[in-house]
């Protein structure tokens, strides 16, 4: 109960919705973008931002495949930054 978790800390304006990353305004402006207009150099961040502190590291997107890697050199991938945030969430509870 007391733990201080990267995965509790993503700020959840920030979090993708819908297959994309949203900023504070657009979701309170009930904008949404799919995948394929995600802007990627923002999503990169966006997961950077949510996860470094975790043990995550070389967020990167190619060929609309979203990767990252763990502290112990796994790489860890996904089809959409949701699909990777799900991946790395259950990276990191089966780490705990």
């Amino acid at each position: 109960m007391g733990r201080d978790r990267a995965a509790d800390r993503i700020p959840r304006a920030a979090t993708s919705w819908e297959g994309g990353v949203m900023a504070p305004r657009q979701v309170a402006e009930g904008r949404q973008h799919r995948v394929s207009e995600v802007d990627e150099d923002r999503a990169v961040a966006a997961l950077e931002l949510a996860w470094a502190d975790g043990g995550y590291h070389g967020f990167c997107t190619d060929g609309g495949l979203w990767s990252a890697i763990s502290s112990a050199g796994e790489v860890l991938t996904g089809d959409t930054p949701d699909t990777l945030t799900a991946a790395i969430r259950a990276h990191w509870q089966a780490r705990q």
